[in-house]
């Protein structure tokens, strides 16, 4: 199954680092499998991460089909890929365009970590535009919870091999 991207508005009062406090509205991205989980979990993380009022303005289907962050980056980049492929039927070249949100701090660094993040391609491809994205945050759905499965997988590995030593001295 594919991940669906939403890209929620959130409006809230922001103190600056100058001490002002102004009311501002700016946009996160996460995962979710319907509008409704987007909203829920958009509420969620905008709680932990001010104490202040928040509406939620407008959550939509964001058209990126892979997300790519990068260590030591603090902006978020749409970098748009036309993959190009031949045409046996009618012997043209056609392309088809996807969407990449990749983390860098600049223009540059977005088109070397696009270039990165489409090092596995077979095909030929161009990056034909990069622009800034508005986007401050992104909350993919499974952060940290690897970790916890990871913990559950073992103690339940543990468990068992602890009933399977019982049964086996109960046996003898």
């Amino acid at each position: 199954m594919s991940v669906i991207w939403y890209e929620c508005k959130v409006k809230y009062r922001k103190t600056h680092e100058t001490g002002e406090s102004k009311i501002t509205t700016e946009n996160y991205l996460l995962d979710a499998v319907s509008y409704t989980e987007a909203e829920s979990r958009i509420t969620e993380e905008m709680a932990a991460y001010t104490s202040e009022e928040f509406k939620i303005t407008n959550i939509k289907v964001a058209n990126f089909s892979e997300v790519h962050p990068f260590e030591n980056s603090d902006r978020w980049f749409k970098s748009k890929v036309s993959l190009i492929s031949y045409d046996d039927e009618s012997g043209k070249e056609r392309k088809s365009n996807l969407y990449m949100l990749v983390q860098a701090n600049d223009v540059k660094e977005a088109y070397e970590n696009t270039e990165q993040a489409m090092q596995g391609t077979t095909g030929d491809y161009t990056i034909p535009a990069i622009t800034e994205s508005p986007i401050l945050d992104v909350f993919p759905y499974f952060t940290g919870d690897e970790e916890e499965a990871e913990k559950f997988a073992t103690i339940k590995n543990s468990e068992s091999s602890e009933e399977e030593v019982l049964e086996e001295s109960e046996a003898i």
